[in-house]
């Protein structure tokens, strides 16, 4: 489906019947099989386990600023100027002790983040960084089509490339399967370095292969000081405005999407997972730049080292990471094994935290049990937990399987809502008034399981009611589910969505 970045191995196209639903099983049963041995019996990490795991924090969380580690005492300060904003609440402790306890990416302060609602809002976005980059643009998407939008994006890279600006790109060979090889080479001929994540033909894999492992993320890092990141590929389906259309003229379907825009010191941690994931997957070395800050070591060798044709990094500067804004912002990202998982742990620990609110936006939620559990669970000690999912899909299947799920959460009193004037594709959560999430993550098996994936979470009051303005806003053109009329369905509905629910890990 051009512009999807969700890939679905059971794609249905139109129709509603159950003729047609039973021959698309048949017709891909065989690529099912296939893709369960190449995945394996990969499971998802127990959460409530590691909650239970997890101590009660006894000294302050360490947050990171522009020039290293802060003391426990100024931590502790900028902790309790962030509970004193909001009602009291155990997301800022309880469940940060539990993030702090899976990943090593640290909570920084001073950045600026920047909500972009929308196709518009972000490429307007990504092309003012670009254009301004001055030394290199390191580029990481899902899908990037050689359509009108995809063309204005090679042609900037390649003019910034001309310029003396390095452009380092990665794209996912599954997502990016519809565009002609004759797109890349064009880039790579301009002197762009070009990765092709995954390749899918395994002859051509350079690093470990793995059919079912994507590259789902969509980040976009600008001279090391500022990154966009969020749900948005590369693809002209983004670039309608639901408002714009001429008479007489079918107005194409609007995606709706998010992005943010982050600058200072967090921006050091896309910059890593961008280089990780070039040395994973054997890209070529890259130009000695101020890739700053440096990745972990990789068997005793720093990345940049490896990366550097000179064979040693760059220098590091703090005035690469200038202090930007006020927000605390930690970066997620999920490789694959089941202790990488962590945009998973990250959800799933956050709502079993929540005390007064969950608000969240998904584009393809076929939620496991643990994630289940905890929206009903926090339902029913009083949470007011609403979702916007979408009823307008590029993948029939996945809407079947994701209103499998509907019965036991409005049974609970979870309040859901079907987006139905765009095509949802957002990936967003606000909860409390304080914790906020933005990222690629979607709450579907191959992005909480397989997929390379990242979101930023955001701690900041003042980010999470813009947050709460744009879920109102969607709330506006969204159609809420009524419990009373949702047991009151026809049996074939129900059975149908019984049915493609038992093939969920691969919608």
């Amino acid at each position: 489906m051009p512009g999807s970045s969700h890939i679905s191995i059971f794609h249905l196209h139109n129709g509603s019947t159950a003729m047609k639903i039973i021959n698309a099983f048949i017709c891909t049963f065989i690529t099912v099989s296939v893709l369960y041995l190449a995945g394996g019996c990969a499971t998802l990490p127990n959460v409530s386990e590691m909650i239970d795991e997890t101590p009660a924090p006894l000294e302050p969380f360490q947050i990171v600023s522009s020039k290293g580690a802060l003391s426990p005492e100024k931590s502790r300060a900028i902790m309790e100027r962030v509970k004193r904003s909001v009602n009291p609440t155990d997301i800022l402790e309880r469940h940060t002790a539990v993030v702090e306890s899976v990943t090593e990416s640290p909570l920084t302060r001073g950045n600026k983040v920047t909500l972009l609602a929308d196709g518009q809002a972000t490429y307007a976005a990504m092309f003012k960084v670009m254009r301004n980059a001055r030394d290199q643009i390191n580029l990481e998407s899902y899908i990037i089509e050689a359509d009108e939008t995809g063309l204005k994006f090679a042609d900037l890279l390649l003019q910034k490339q001309a310029e003396g600006v390095q452009v380092n790109l990665i794209y996912d060979s599954m997502g990016s399967m519809n565009t002609p090889d004759t797109f890349f080479q064009r880039l790579r001929d301009g002197g762009i370095q070009v990765i092709e994540f995954n390749p899918l033909n395994p002859l051509k894999a350079l690093g470990e292969w793995s059919l079912t492992q994507r590259d789902h993320r969509k980040i976009l890092i600008v001279d090391g000081k500022v990154a966009i990141i969020g749900g948005i590929n590369i693809s002209k389906v983004y670039s309608s405005s639901p408002f714009k259309r001429k008479k007489h003229e079918k107005a194409p379907i609007h995606w709706r999407d998010t992005d943010i825009q982050i600058e200072g010191p967090a921006v050091a941690e896309f910059q890593k997972l961008f280089l990780d994931t070039w040395l994973k997957q054997k890209g070529p070395k890259l130009a000695e730049r101020n890739h700053s800050p440096e990745p972990a070591p990789i068997n005793g060798i720093s990345a940049l080292a490896r990366l550097s044709p000179a064979g040693k990094a760059q220098e590091t500067t703090s005035d690469l990471l200038k202090e930007k804004g006020a927000a605390l912002v930690r970066v997620v990202g999920s490789t694959p094994g089941e202790t990488n998982r962590i945009p998973f742990i990250v959800y799933v620990s956050a709502i079993t935290f929540a005390e007064h609110s969950i608000h969240m936006t998904n584009s393809y939620f076929i939620p496991d049990n643990q994630i289940e559990k905890a929206l009903t669970d926090a339902a029913g000690r009083g949470v007011d937990v609403k979702i916007i999912l979408p009823g307008i899909t590029d993948s029939k299947l996945a809407l079947y399987a994701q209103r499998y799920h509907y019965s036991g959460l409005l049974k609970s009193g979870v309040k859901i809502y079907e987006c139905n004037t765009a095509l949802l594709h957002a990936k967003t959560a606000v909860i409390d008034n304080v914790w906020s999430t933005v990222g690629s993550t979607n709450m579907d098996f191959l992005s909480l399981l397989k997929n390379d994936e990242v979101n930023a979470v955001i701690l900041s009051r003042d980010f999470a009611v813009e947050m709460e303005k744009m879920f109102v806003r969607d709330l506006v053109h969204s159609t809420q589910i009524q419990p009373d009329e949702w047991i009151r369905r026809p049996l074939f509905p129900r059975i149908r969505e019984w049915f493609v629910n038992l093939f969920a890990r691969w919608l």
